[in-house]
C-alpha cells in the first residue's frame, strides 16, 4: 500500500498539533503562522474554518484563536473507543513507581501504531510520547501481531516493509513460540537501533527516499533477532535490555494493547523474569476489566 500525502490537511493537523502542544495559552494570526510555518493568508483559511467548526475558539477583542469546545467531545469519543488504554494507566503507573521508569500503553490504530499512555519519569518525556505514532509494517511492529495468532503474523509480514529487512523463518517461529509461552517478550537494541527507533517515530511508511530506505536497512537486524529467547538469560551474565512488553486482549480474544515496560540497561535473568512477570500480570489485569480473553489456541 503507497501512502498518499495531504499537503492541505498535513496543515490544519499542524495547527491542531500546535495549539494542543500549548493547552491554555492563546496566538494571534500573526503568531500562530510563524509557529506553525505557514503563510499568514494559508493560517486564516485553516483557522477560520476551525473556529466555524467550535474547534477554535477566536477572541474579537484580543484576536487571539485557543482550542475550542468541539475538541472536548472528539476527546471523549477518542477516550470511549481507547477504554483499554485508560484501565491500563494505574497498573502502568504502579509499574513506574516499582521501577523508577517509564511505561506505556500503545495499539495499532489504522495503519500505524500510536503510544496511547505514558506513565514515569518526566526526564524521559522526550523520547516517549502520547499520540507518538510509528509506521506498522515490517520491520517495526512484531509485537503488535506477537500474540494475536498466525493469521496477523502473516498479514503483517505481508505488508510492504517500511525498510529492507531480513526474514529468518525459522528463527521467527522460535521467537513466536518462546513469547506466546513466557507471555512476555524482552528486546535488546543497540544504541544504532535505538537512533533507529526514534528516526522512525512519526514517519509514514514508504516516505523516505529509496536510497535512504537501503542505507538505513543496512541497520535493520533479521526480523526478531533482538528479541531475547530463554536459552539467551538462561545465563548468569547480565544482559542489556531497551524493554519488555506483554499483551492484552479483548471479548474476542485479540491482541488489543500492548503494554511496555523501557529498561534502558543491563538486568540478569531473574531480574528481567520478575519484571516481565509483572509487566504481565499488570496487562491479564486490563484485559480482565475489559472482559477480554486470552486466546485458546494460537494456530
Amino acid at each position: 500500500m503507497v501512502s498518499r500525502q495531504s499537503p492541505p490537511t498535513d496543515r490544519v493537523v499542524a495547527v491542531l498539533d500546535f495549539m494542543v502542544a500549548r493547552r491554555g495559552e492563546r496566538f494571534g494570526l500573526s503568531e500562530l503562522a510563524r509557529g506553525v510555518g505557514l503563510a499568514k493568508p494559508t493560517c486564516l483559511g485553516i483557522v477560520t474554518a476551525l473556529t466555524r467548526g467550535g474547534y477554535l475558539v477566536h477572541d474579537a477583542v484580543t484576536k487571539a484563536y485557543g482550542l475550542g469546545p468541539a475538541l472536548i467531545a472528539a476527546g471523549r469519543a477518542a477516550q470511549n473507543d481507547f477504554t483499554a488504554s485508560a484501565l491500563a494507566r494505574p497498573e502502568l503507573v504502579e509499574l513506574s513507581a516499582r521501577y523508577d521508569t517509564v511505561c506505556a500503553a500503545s495499539a495499532v490504530v489504522g495503519e500505524q501504531i500510536m503510544v496511547l499512555e505514558r506513565t514515569g519519569p518526566t526526564r524521559a518525556a522526550a523520547t516517549i510520547k502520547v499520540g507518538q505514532t510509528y509506521p506498522f509494517a515490517p520491520p517495526v511492529g512484531l509485537m503488535y501481531v506477537l500474540w494475536g495468532g498466525d493469521r496477523a503474523l502473516d498479514e503483517w509480514l505481508a505488508r510492504p516493509p517500511t525498510l529492507p529487512s531480513r526474514i529468518d523463518r525459522a528463527h521467527l517461529r522460535q521467537v513466536v513460540d518462546e513469547c506466546r509461552e513466557r507471555g512476555y517478550l524482552v528486546e535488546s537494541l543497540s544504541p544504532a537501533g535505538l537512533r533507529l527507533h526514534s528516526l522512525m517515530a512519526g514517519v509514514a511508511a514508504y516516505d523516505l527516499p529509496a536510497q535512504v530506505r537501503d542505507l538505513v536497512g543496512e541497520m535493520v537486524s533479521s526480523l526478531g533477532e533482538r528479541v531475547y529467547l530463554g536459552a539467551d538469560l538462561a545465563t548468569r551474565r547480565r544482559h542489556p535490555v531497551s524493554l519488555i512488553a506483554a499483551p492484552t486482549f479483548d471479548a474476542d480474544g485479540a491482541q488489543e494493547l500492548v503494554l511496555t515496560l523501557y529498561v534502558g540497561g543491563a538486568l540478569t535473568g531473574a531480574e528481567i523474569a520478575r519484571r516481565g512477570n509483572a509487566l504481565a500480570a499488570a496487562a491479564d489485569a486490563v484485559t480482565e476489566q475489559v472482559s477480554g480473553r486470552r486466546p485458546t489456541g494460537w494456530r
